[in-house]
């Protein structure tokens, strides 16, 4: 398979969270536009020092990773981030990899947000199409 990018929207939940609260205009909710390697190996979303900055997260802990070249590397694990991608959307805790230069969309948020990598188009799409299916229960 080859290698897949995909421009996903990136902000601070936090942030989000302050809005709806009353504490924070919308406009300042610390976000970023970014182009992703979609990486159906990583299980997360891997995040860059510079953007982790940028968006202004705060730290919840830490976890040794271990990278696809065998290294092993202890990272920061930050407060959740919202994911958009088209319209789709997702939460999750991002790994801050120290020296990465790319932002990883790995297996998690994608089959949060019904995605997959269309092994013939090599590009990401919705696995059910472009609806959403929700259960409300």
């Amino acid at each position: 398979m080859g290698t897949v990018y995909a421009e996903i929207s990136l902000s601070n939940a936090a942030d989000a969270a302050r809005v709806r609260d009353g504490q924070l205009k919308e406009q300042d909710i610390r976000s970023a536009t970014v182009t992703a390697l979609v990486d159906t190996g990583a299980m997360t979303l891997v995040i860059t020092e510079k953007l982790y900055q940028t968006l202004g997260l705060s730290k919840v802990g830490e976890r040794v990773v271990r990278t696809a070249s065998g290294q092993r590397l202890a990272c920061i694990v930050t407060e959740p981030v919202d994911i958009h991608w088209k319209n789709r959307g997702s939460s999750t805790r991002a790994v801050v990899v120290p020296g990465a230069e790319d932002v990883l969309l790995g297996a998690i948020p994608l089959e949060d947000m019904d995605l997959m990598v269309n092994p013939v188009t090599q590009e990401l799409v919705g696995i059910h199409g472009d609806i959403v299916e929700c259960i409300v229960m």
